[in-house]
């Protein structure tokens, strides 16, 4: 049986362990193993959960160990799965029973696919990607890596998201529009046309944000 290390032991990482314990396959195909987190202090006060194992560095990888990381910042996230990737990590994706995901749907290695979120027909998901709670991406999808789209946000059909983008909370983005890879979608936010690689928009119809 594979043994599950969620990277990062604060509040998404007990989230994710949570979503862990909901999928299908859990004490079937894996077990959950503990966290590793640089913060060696990011569980305490926190009861009734797996051990902290060591440092994201210090760890040793042992045989049948698979990751999952629960990193928010993608760019963080992508360096922390890479360094990892270089030692011989294996990532898993967690699927919770309540998600739906239709036809022909690609996912990659090391994703969260959380409670109730929907992924539509013919949809393709990158590697290392967050699709949080009641969040949607649609028919036709295509999902780069990293990309984190966060609750109750809305990726309608065809709609494209480059590696590393974010789009946060009850965010909607119109049928194909184009995510460029590390943009930012504001919460709240509806995007109608393409968004420029590592810019922010933000608002109704969505604007960059000027910094």
């Amino acid at each position: 049986m594979k043994k599950l290390i969620i990277v990062g032991g604060g509040g998404m990482g007990r989230s994710v362990y949570c979503i862990a314990k909901g999928c299908v396959d859990f004490n079937k195909d894996f077990s959950i193993k503990g966290f590793i987190d640089d913060n060696l202090h990011s569980l305490d006060g926190f009861e009734a959960y797996p051990p902290l194992l060591g440092t994201i560095d210090g760890y040793q990888i042992e045989d049948n160990d698979v990751f999952v990381c629960s990193i928010g910042n993608t760019k963080v996230k992508k360096m922390v799965c890479e360094k990892l990737k270089e030692r011989g990590a294996k990532f898993y994706t967690l699927i919770h029973k309540t998600a739906i995901v239709r036809e022909n749907v690609k996912i990659g290695d090391g994703c969260i696919i959380a409670e109730y979120a929907s992924v539509g027909a013919d949809c393709t998901i990158g590697e290392n990607c967050l699709i949080q709670t009641f969040s949607i991406a649609a028919h036709d999808c295509k999902i780069g890596n990293y990309v984190r789209i966060d609750t109750h946000s809305t990726c309608v059909g065809g709609v494209v998201v480059k590696d590393m983008a974010t789009i946060h909370t009850t965010a909607v983005v119109s049928h194909k529009v184009v995510i460029g890879e590390g943009a930012t979608v504001a919460a709240m936010s509806f995007v109608i046309k393409k968004v420029s690689p590592y810019t922010t928009v933000y608002g109704n119809p969505a604007k960059v944000l000027l910094m």
